[in-house]
């Protein structure tokens, strides 16, 4: 070897070090990030005298399994109370004599699953249309729309719950409406809060279904569609037989993560139901700052894991079968906003067909409306409500913030902190999970029987809370780990709160990344090996400017979720934290929506902003990336 290859070799070693010491710090942050915290809760649950004894005190409580108390109090007796478990999915009781009684609840765990049910059955229900519309139909705009399918799955939780409260709460745009025509104000929040948090559960997961949906549409093999109808088959039939049997999959995929992200919701419940509408998280964010009952918050996170986990398992399930079907060229998309009469010369002598199309396009403008009012009014409701306070137009919710910023105490929240605080998150939450979501997407993506399950351990944020994560940062690293000689580890304020965002952000990067490494071309890499690259310098030349545009993707979806993300933050942010001054924006707002109004909205508006004004910078940084 000559001496002018030394610094070639001396630099490949130099990044051959690098990718092993940003392996072996991505493996330690989970594992004293992710999977410490989680068994932190796992021992505090189990940790009694008896182990099983918070559990079994759990399950035969009405209170949290409802009638199904009586199940897990006789598990022998199962055949003895089928009637008991019916009624529970009906929403009644059966008493002793088997007469019905009045409504009984279904307990905390049966309420959280049936309004994730209704959420789900919700979103599937919005989102089909929008995927049909965008699989078959052709308008200007429409590779925009699809795109923006993705912004509600991203903003702020408790955002959204602000503008679902400002649209439809006693003081929001609604009343004001309906004042203009003379009806008195409704008290639709406080009178059926369950269909408001189900609407706001559609806002966030209907997109979702969407996006799925058209992308397992747009794969529909359409010449097997085409064989069925030269058979004789009607459009309808063709569809039941050949297309439905293809978008299953998809469709399930698409409500299996509703459910599961609804089972697990926390901001909008706790915004606009509170412990009135409470579900598993809203019930443990109590128990754990409000009665300090650790042990017992503790049992009711593990328990909703397990079901979370179930839920995961069988979308991992769903995920690999929809991935097993061979990809068509999808329909044939036509026209939305052409002309429907040119065949004709009048409307008496359109045909049938003609006339079919002008219905479905008068369906589809209906269902614009509904989307519309369902997506952009709430936020629009938001911004609108902090310019008002029943007078007219005022700033005057914008001049509280400030005067609060300038005069106000130093246990009140204030503006600019919360958004220095939630900007700094966010750039600390990339610097830390984009590494980790490259090293864990490079793992996934190799061969061996390792592959499955590094993709399930990917997913464990996604089946764990932001509760559950912040139950076991505050109980281990918040309060601390004692170690030999009388040293106590600790990651507190502001460490704690990042560590717990790229844990929750750093699956977003794999799942942008990881598809764009698989889909590099083998023989780009074997070339740039045979020129005299070593293996990490064609991974970095190759396949990572290649998997530039995902890593930009990746390092959005990490923003925005810091930038929103709330369940863990609002533990680890308040005052059994140790530390007052590392609440986020959405943090601000939940604190103020309970108080002031007005400045609540005033502020989840500035929210607003920030997070637009964010997309807007990485969306151009990110085409740049392309275009590089």
């Amino acid at each position: 070897m000559s001496r002018r290859e030394w610094p070639g070799l001396s630099a490949d070693r130099t990044l051959r070090s690098i990718a092993v010491a940003v392996t072996a710090v991505t493996a330690v942050v989970l594992l004293l990030v992710l999977y410490f915290p989680v068994g932190t809760v796992f021992v505090e649950a189990f940790g009694g005298a008896r182990p099983f004894d918070s559990f079994a005190s759990t399950l035969t409580d009405p209170f949290y399994t409802g009638v199904l108390a009586e199940l897990f109090a006789r598990p022998f007796a199962v055949g003895t109370h089928l009637d008991n478990v019916f009624a529970w999915f009906a929403g009644v009781s059966v008493g002793p004599d088997g007469v019905d009684t009045p409504p009984l609840s279904k307990g905390l765990f049966g309420f959280t699953a049936y309004q994730a049910l209704l959420s789900t059955l919700a979103s599937v229900a919005i989102g089909l249309p929008g995927a049909y519309i965008l699989a078959n139909y052709e308008f200007r705009g429409r590779r925009t729309l699809r795109s923006l399918t993705i912004v509600p799955f991203v903003l702020p939780g408790i955002m959204v719950a602000s503008g679902f409260y400002a649209a439809f709460g006693q003081a929001g745009l609604l009343n004001d409406v309906l004042a203009l025509v003379g009806l008195g104000p409704q008290r639709l929040i406080e009178t059926n809060p369950l269909f408001v948090v189900v609407l706001a559960h559609a806002f966030y997961n209907a997109p979702l279904v969407t996006r799925v949906a058209t992308a397992a549409w747009e794969s529909v093999d359409y010449r097997a569609v085409e064989t069925a109808r030269s058979l004789g088959a009607s459009r309808r039939r063709a569809f039941r037989d050949v297309v439905l049997p293809q978008l299953t999959p998809a469709i399930a995929t698409g409500a299996l993560l509703t459910f599961l992200f609804t089972f697990l919701t926390f901001p909008i419940v706790l915004a606009i139901g509170g412990l009135e509408l409470a579900t598993v998280e809203v019930w443990v964010y109590y128990q754990l700052t409000e009665v300090l009952a650790f042990e017992e918050a503790a049992t009711l996170a593990v328990l909703e894991t397990a079901i979370s986990l179930g839920v995961t398992y069988a979308y991992l399930r769903y995920e690999s079968a929809q991935r097993s079907t061979s990809p068509g060229e999808g329909p044939p998309r036509e026209p939305l906003f052409g002309r429907a009469s040119d065949a004709a010369a009048s409307w008496l002598a359109r045909s049938r067909v003609v006339r079919a199309l002008d219905a479905r396009r008068l369906a589809i403008a209906g269902y614009a409306v509904v989307v519309f009012v369902l997506f952009v009014g709430p936020l629009g409701a938001m911004v609108l409500e902090g310019l008002t306070d029943g007078s007219g137009l005022t700033l005057r919710h914008y001049e509280f913030l400030v005067q609060r910023q300038a005069a106000g105490a130093s246990f009140q929240t204030k503006p600019l902190p919360a958004i220095r605080n939630s900007l700094l998150f966010g750039v600390a939450t990339v610097a830390v999970a984009v590494p980790m979501g490259l090293v864990v997407s490079v793992a996934s993506t190799g061969e061996g029987r390792w592959r499955s399950l590094l993709e399930t351990a990917t997913m464990l944020p996604f089946a764990v809370s932001g509760i559950v994560f912040g139950i076991g940062l505050l109980r281990g690293l918040v309060f601390g780990i004692s170690l030999p000689g009388g040293w106590r580890f600790v990651i507190a304020g502001g460490v704690a709160i990042v560590a717990a965002h790229a844990v929750a952000a750093y699956p977003f990067v794999v799942r942008n990344v990881a598809p764009q490494l698989a889909g590099v071309d083998p023989r780009l890499v074997e070339s740039a090996r045979s020129l005299g690259a070593s293996r990490v310098r064609a991974f970095l030349d190759v396949e990572l400017r290649l998997a530039a545009t995902g890593l930009v993707a990746g390092a959005a979806f990490a923003f925005a979720i810091s930038i929103g993300e709330f369940d863990s933050t609002v533990i680890l942010a308040s005052d059994v934290a140790g530390d007052t001054v590392t609440y986020t924006m959405p943090v601000a707002v939940e604190r103020y929506l309970g108080r002031r109004f007005g400045p609540a909205m005033a502020m989840g508006t500035v929210l607003l902003v920030v997070t637009a004004v964010s997309f807007v910078v990485v969306d151009r940084l990110g085409g740049r990336v392309e275009r590089g």
